[in-house]
């Protein structure tokens, strides 16, 4: 079980610094998608599950939506 917990805190930071670094927009929404999961992923296995399933809903969820409805009315390459 600790494996598990160090390979997704390690998957957190890589997906934070992909967020980051990368000028595409669509592509950075869709890893801050996978944070998030990841995230409720952790937030399960800390046994809380209210937590977990609003970070879910949110975070990869409506977030998400709303990153793309704005990103589909605006520019998609960061200049």
């Amino acid at each position: 079980m600790l494996i598990l917990n160090v390979i997704l805190v390690i998957f957190l930071i890589i997906c934070a610094v992909a967020v980051e670094r990368t000028k595409d927009l669509l592509g950075a929404v869709i890893i801050f998608a996978a944070y998030s999961l990841i995230m409720a992923v952790l937030w399960l296995m800390l046994q809380a599950p209210d937590i977990a399933l609003t970070e879910a809903a949110i975070g990869a969820g409506v977030t998400t939506i709303l990153f793309i409805g704005v990103i589909s009315r605006t520019r998609r390459m960061e200049k």
